[in-house]
């Protein structure tokens, strides 16, 4: 089943994140959202911080291999990787996500 991606990256973290994940194939698209506002409590504190935003389309086949790879490359000692399911949409996307990750032909 397709899934979409949540991770929020510092904005110089966010593209590295990007380009590993689809270079690797576990990722169809990531789309980067700069400059969004979290507000979070870290260690006892609360912090405001400006992060981008990355959506990251993705199967659940891959699910494990994808947050790992995020991991390895991301900046933060816990990095936010959230999945949702993708419970409709446009059929020809998801069929086009699915095949970018089992294939080398891309096609978008």
């Amino acid at each position: 089943m397709a899934v979409v991606v949540f991770v929020t990256a510092k904005e110089e973290n966010a593209e590295r994140i990007a380009l590993e994940i689809v270079n690797k194939r576990l990722a169809a698209c990531v789309n980067i959202v700069p400059s969004v506002t979290s507000i979070y409590w870290w260690q006892g504190k609360l912090e405001k911080d400006k992060e981008s935003l990355l959506i990251i389309k993705s199967d659940e086949r891959v699910l494990e291999k994808l947050v790992d790879a995020i991991k390895k490359v991301h900046s933060y000692t816990l990095p936010e990787v959230i999945a949702m399911k993708i419970v409709g949409g446009s059929e020809e996307y998801i069929k086009w996500v699915k095949e970018t990750l089992s294939d080398e032909s891309g096609g978008h």
